[in-house]
């Protein structure tokens, strides 16, 4: 054997060994596999007992994937006039379309993950020297798709919350647009010119908790305590989800539950509606980034000399509670002069939002007043897929990705595959009693 394997090397460079090594043992594993699902799909066979009107059709052979690589798999056909055709061992198995449970999820993590799904197959032959097409891999997530997606945002039902109280609940979500394809846009309005649209609004929620703060006396988030949800669906739709996610997560037995969004008038009905009990918090960018409206309006641009100290003062003054005394500044120096209506229209985002403003109370009490977690989610789970260059998206299409991004990024990939593989378990089962 040593003999073998130094000739075999003469002449290679080392990358080139070792992918033959990995070959060779793949492929010994892919034997390894086959043989193992061959002996149970045997058993699942051999004690497999047909429904009313279903008839045995003989036995047919699949080439099965795996990890590995892949194998020949023989099972037994069934069927009936009523039900169609199946294979018991494949829904026994988890197998789908031939690819294993194992293969079907690191596929999914690859096409969901990558920027592309060519980049997924690039990623999958270099990594694990695993051989699919771009256009494979996108049929297998548009398998999986489907039941991501009812999982993820699937309805809360008591006994499914986490059993430990936590001390602070955060909720939060925004929105940003997702283009589309051409036919997913007749009738919606939008920003171009035209009053056209180029995009769909997809929202993202997210619920994180926090036990306590740092020597400072900053609030911290706990670690990997962050889950999403994601929906194209409109905002009465999306804000049931988000209700049901956070009470999974606990949300009943929380010390406190605090909403943690910007301060459209959209999200602050869904909070009012899911979250009423709830303490709303508009988060501090989006104050800021309003105060410097308000300044444009004042001093006619943002290249006025004192812009920059004004933002200062600005922010200086709402993290100690004096939202309503910006306002009643803002107006008395434009009384009476042009500048009033600019400096209202501005305006009208504080004065709509002073209770939920309160910064220097919100950082006494320990609670995060910035939405950091959320917009960085709207950037990586949602525009790290879906907003690249050229891209262009089906409803269907975009929610399945988006649906698996949200569980990977809430490291729930092991709970779903459970779920799936149980579910197939339960079809199977279901079908039984029916006949």
């Amino acid at each position: 054997m040593d003999q073998f394997l130094a000739k075999a090397a003469t002449g290679l460079s080392v990358l080139q060994i070792e992918g033959l090594i990995r070959t060779a043992l793949f492929r010994k594993g892919a034997d390894i596999v086959g043989y193992l699902l061959q002996a149970a799909a045997d058993q699942i066979d051999a004690t497999y007992q047909p429904r009313p009107g279903e008839s045995f059709k003989g036995r047919e052979a699949i080439e099965g994937h795996g990890l590995f690589g892949s194998f020949r798999l023989q099972r037994d056909y069934y069927y009936s006039p009523v039900r169609g055709g199946h294979y018991p061992a494949d829904a026994a198995l988890g197998l789908d379309t031939g690819h294993t449970p194992a293969l079907l999820r690191l596929v999914s993590l690859e096409g969901a993950d990558e920027s592309a799904f060519q980049k997924a197959e690039k990623h999958l032959l270099e990594t694990g020297g695993i051989r699919m097409e771009a256009r494979q891999i996108q049929r297998l997530v548009q398998r999986v798709g489907p039941t991501a997606q009812a999982w993820e945002q699937r309805e809360y039902k008591p006994g499914q919350e986490d059993q430990t109280p936590v001390p602070i609940m955060y909720v939060s979500a925004d929105g940003t647009g997702v283009p589309m394809r051409q036919e997913e846009l007749e009738g919606r309005a939008g920003k171009q010119a035209d009053g056209t649209a180029k995009t769909r609004q997809a929202y993202l929620g997210c619920v994180f908790t926090q036990h306590g703060r740092d020597e400072k006396g900053r609030p911290v988030r706990d670690w990997a305590s962050t889950t999403y949800i994601s929906s194209l669906e409109n905002i009465e739709a999306f804000g049931s989800m988000l209700r049901w996610e956070a009470l999974r997560r606990g949300m009943a037995s929380a010390g406190q539950v605090v909403l943690l969004i910007d301060g459209a008038a959209g999200l602050e009905n869904m909070g009012r509606i899911n979250f009423k009990d709830a303490l709303q918090i508009v988060d501090f960018y989006h104050a800021m980034e309003h105060a410097g409206f308000v300044l444009v309006a004042l001093l006619g641009s943002k290249t006025h000399p004192d812009y920059k100290r004004r933002c200062g003062e600005w922010a200086k003054r709402l993290l100690q509670n004096g939202v309503q005394k910006l306002i009643s500044s803002a107006r008395e120096e434009c009384a009476g002069d042009a500048r009033v209506p600019a400096v209202e229209k501005e305006l009208h985002y504080f004065v709509d939002n002073v209770q939920r403003m309160q910064y220097g109370a919100f950082r006494r009490q320990g609670y995060f007043i910035g939405s950091g977690v959320i917009e960085a989610g709207c950037k990586t789970v949602i525009g790290g897929r879906c907003k690249q260059s050229g891209m262009f998206w089906g409803k269907p299409g975009a929610e399945h990705i988006l649906a698996l991004r949200c569980i990977n990024a809430s490291q729930r990939d092991e709970d779903f595959w459970k779920h799936r593989l149980a579910q197939l378990a339960e079809r199977k089962t279901a079908a039984r009693r029916a006949a």
